[in-house]
């Protein structure tokens, strides 16, 4: 099957069997490893991107289903020059993350709340990203960082 779809504003177009997962063409095909496979069920959130405009666990997508969609990747939030998207500048200076496996996840998931919701509360945070789960902070971080992130997002 041939797919196209642009990501990270470059024109994606390849075969592919029609059961490629997004997360396997990203990764797999594009060589954008910041996706990351996870648990395979949609339950982690560690491969979640942004697709036209809306936060999508990549793992739970057919490629197919991308076909002429806008996607954005962890890779492709920071500016041309490599300066960090605001959110991923927050999680760094707030130590949103330890291990960093979710973090890509959970920074596209964040970011996606923040264009939709820029004022999210504390609670709307803690919502949204639910479906992101991390072993090792303990979300205080993560939410702190969605905060300064959304604020930062705002300016």
């Amino acid at each position: 099957m041939q797919v196209q779809f642009t990501v990270n504003g470059k024109a994606a177009n390849f075969d592919m069997p029609d059961n490629t997962l997004l997360v396997q063409a990203l990764r797999e095909k594009l060589m954008l490893t910041g996706t990351h496979v996870g648990c395979d069920t949609a339950q982690c959130g560690a491969c979640t991107v942004i697709v036209n405009g809306r936060a999508v666990k990549s793992c739970n997508m057919l490629a197919a289903q991308a076909q002429g969609a806008d996607i954005t990747t962890i890779e492709g939030l920071a500016a041309k020059d490599g300066t960090m998207h605001p959110m991923q500048a927050a999680f760094k200076e707030c130590h949103g993350l330890q291990c960093g496996f979710c973090t890509t996840g959970m920074v596209m998931s964040a970011v996606d709340l923040c264009k939709h919701h820029p004022k999210a509360s504390e609670i709307e945070i803690r919502e949204h990203l639910e479906g992101n789960i991390c072993r090792c902070t303990g979300y205080q971080n993560i939410v702190k960082a969605v905060r300064t992130g959304a604020a930062a997002m705002a300016a």
